[in-house]
């Protein structure tokens, strides 16, 4: 889930009235929306420093940007630890540690790399970790180590021993690189059913499961189910606010965190992703309203289909560490087979906010009716055929993270 601001599809749709004066991101991309603007970029001046600023000509370079083109550089333990950063987490936290030992790997959680109230128990942060262990497998095959992993729930969340063997290729290994997540529109046309079959590999992970939801009655009940938990979060102050901790809003932010949301990961077209970042930053509401604008105009109005990976026993650490594994080698695969996907957790974001404040759950039952009985959310994600392909996200890079 992410506040910042996205293109609209859908021009001609209403938009919210702006409360302050001046021209914002948000201006501009209505402006753009509405049938285009003129726009005179000035060499010198605010304007010009804008452009320094926020490496508008130069998206996705610097050192945040550096680990997605070196991952394959490095040999052994440290060089699969470089591809293991690349991996998924909520709000690009990046919340591990990792221990290189002779010939093992630990996996270490850090606690303070979180989103407060928006997953107050830790659920999704758990998954993030398991997404960067099936990273890490992957790389040790593919360096000629092979891996038995044993998930350690605790401060240490897992040991990853290697033995030496002949190097294993695979395709999810050869696309650590291209996965990204791809908020932007989807193009008009269905994932066959024998495609979203293929995307799920639930080997060696115990008690999980993937529903898909890509028939139009139930897939549009749960976009509205998105929009109203979307609606929810933004009017919860804290869950917005922790969620706006984590957006980079200019270059120097990005360089020196190498973390967290950005307007490059967004699925702007190349020129309105440019002039987004001439102007000055949306505030945290304008933020909130406009993702809220997006999930009703973009995200769910363009879903081809939602996943929904389920399991009986959700609040198991173990479970949450194989659901990230297998979210990481649902997304490769897609990314291996041009299907693009877009991490949509507002739902469970909000049931678990209903559940720890003692509210009046509002969620849950409506979610359960569009799953199988007895069935429990752990994430959700829409997927489809992408308009354009996305930018890389800051990364810290493999001896930043390893102690």
């Amino acid at each position: 889930m992410t506040t910042i601001p996205t293109e609209t599809r859908n021009a001609t749709e209403p938009q919210p009235a702006d409360p302050e004066p001046g021209w914002t991101r948000r201006r501009m991309l209505r402006a753009l929306g509405l049938g285009g603007a003129t726009v005179v970029v000035a060499g010198t001046g605010a304007l010009g420093y804008r452009v320094y600023d926020t490496a508008a000509l130069s998206p996705g370079r610097g050192d945040a940007y550096d680990p997605w083109r070196h991952w394959r550089d490095t040999p052994g333990l440290l060089g699969a630890v470089a591809s293991a950063v690349l991996a998924a987490s909520p709000h690009n936290t990046q919340p591990w540690v990792f221990g290189i030992r002779d010939q093992a790997v630990d996996v270490f959680l850090d606690g303070t790399r979180n989103t407060g109230t928006v997953d107050p128990l830790a659920r999704e942060q758990h998954m993030g970790i398991g997404c960067a262990i099936e990273n890490l497998v992957l790389a040790c095959r593919a360096r000629g180590l092979r891996p038995t992993v044993t998930l350690l729930p605790g401060e240490r969340l897992a040991e990853i021993v290697v033995t030496a063997d002949q190097p294993v290729p695979s395709r999810l290994y050869d696309v650590l690189g291209e996965r990204h997540t791809n908020r932007g529109p989807y193009e008009d046309r269905t994932v066959p059913a024998e495609t979203l079959t293929g995307l799920v590999d639930t080997a060696g992970l115990p008690g999980l499961a993937v529903h898909w939801i890509a028939d139009p009655t139930p897939r549009a009940a749960l976009g509205r189910l998105l929009v109203d938990a979307a609606k929810a979060l933004c009017d919860d102050e804290q869950q917005s606010r922790d969620n706006f901790a984590w957006f980079r809003s200019d270059n120097d932010e990005i360089q020196r965190h190498r973390d967290g949301l950005t307007l490059g990961g967004q699925g702007f077209s190349p020129f309105v992703l440019a002039m987004s970042k001439l102007l000055p930053a949306s505030s945290r509401e304008q933020g909130d309203r406009f993702w809220l604008k997006q999930t009703a105009t973009v995200h769910t109005a363009t879903a081809a289909a939602y996943g929904v990976i389920t399991t009986r026993t959700p609040d198991d650490r173990t479970t949450q560490l194989n659901a990230g594994r297998l979210l990481q080698r649902i997304h490769l695969t897609a990314t291996s087979q041009g299907v693009a996907l877009h991490h949509m957790n507002q739902i469970t974001e909000r049931i678990d906010r209903e559940r720890t404040t003692g509210s009046a759950p509002t969620f849950a039952p409506r979610f359960a009716e569009l799953l199988p009985s007895g069935a429990q959310p752990l994430l959700t994600f829409r997927v489809g055929y992408a308009v354009r392909r996305v930018g890389a996200s800051p990364r810290r890079s493999a001896a930043q993270v390893t102690r």
